[in-house]
């Protein structure tokens, strides 16, 4: 019943979460940034400004796809940041050129999340099957293997969150320094930024709260 209870929660608390960041991207997607330009020539402003030397390109993925691959120094833009002029627009684009700048600067948290990544993209898929198959067969062993992989997961989760919002900090901070958004227009990009936030802490809790969930039954 626990179990069940946490699903409700999560997944009203992502959909809350997903409404907001779709809906303030919207928002302030509609409101031009105070240079007019574009989240393509920001990112390549702060490249070129920070002598980071990456390249700048359009996602392969739908809307809210933007990311940055530090395997190749490349940022992916979705259409609507990669063109936009917008308030939101210039805060994702900005903010993944802070993930480029921590990458640069071997920012310690992103660091630790770049060890943890090839564990954890094996884990998060086998950790479940794991412990299927060791109740089933009733093996203690397996049933922990399982545990301490999805304990590597959580922990790639809680690491995230300081990497987020410190990329989120770098961008407000460009973008205010060099007029790209005016004073009035930073709430706006606040917003945008702090509900893409909430999404990597909502879904940092829930796998916090599903690990002690499953630590409890097995005491008992």
């Amino acid at each position: 019943m626990n179990y069940i209870f946490l699903i409700l929660i999560v997944s009203v608390a992502f959909s809350i979460v997903q409404g907001m960041v779709r809906n303030n991207f919207v928002k302030y997607h509609r409101v031009a940034n105070a240079r007019g330009v574009s989240g393509a020539e920001i990112a390549q402003a702060i490249s070129d400004h920070f002598g980071l030397g990456v390249q700048v390109g359009r996602s392969k993925g739908g809307a809210l796809s933007d990311h940055y691959d530090p395997r190749t120094k490349q940022i992916n833009l979705s259409r609507e940041v990669y063109e936009g002029r917008s308030v939101a627009a210039a805060a994702i684009a900005a903010h993944e050129m802070g993930h480029a700048q921590q990458h640069n600067e071997n920012y310690s948290a992103l660091a630790m999340r770049n060890r943890l990544f090839p564990i954890v993209s094996i884990s998060s898929s086998l950790w479940m099957w794991l412990l299927i198959a060791g109740i089933m067969m009733r093996s203690v062993g397996l049933q922990t293997a399982a545990l301490v992989m999805f304990g590597a997961v959580v922990l790639f989760q809680v690491i995230t969150l300081p990497v987020e919002f410190n990329a989120s900090r770098r961008a407000e901070r460009f973008l205010t320094e060099y007029g790209i958004i005016s004073q009035d227009q930073l709430p706006g990009a606040q917003a945008v930024l702090k509900s893409a936030g909430y999404t990597y802490v909502v879904a940092a809790l829930a796998s916090i709260g599903q690990l002690a969930l499953l630590l409890g039954q097995r005491r008992r």
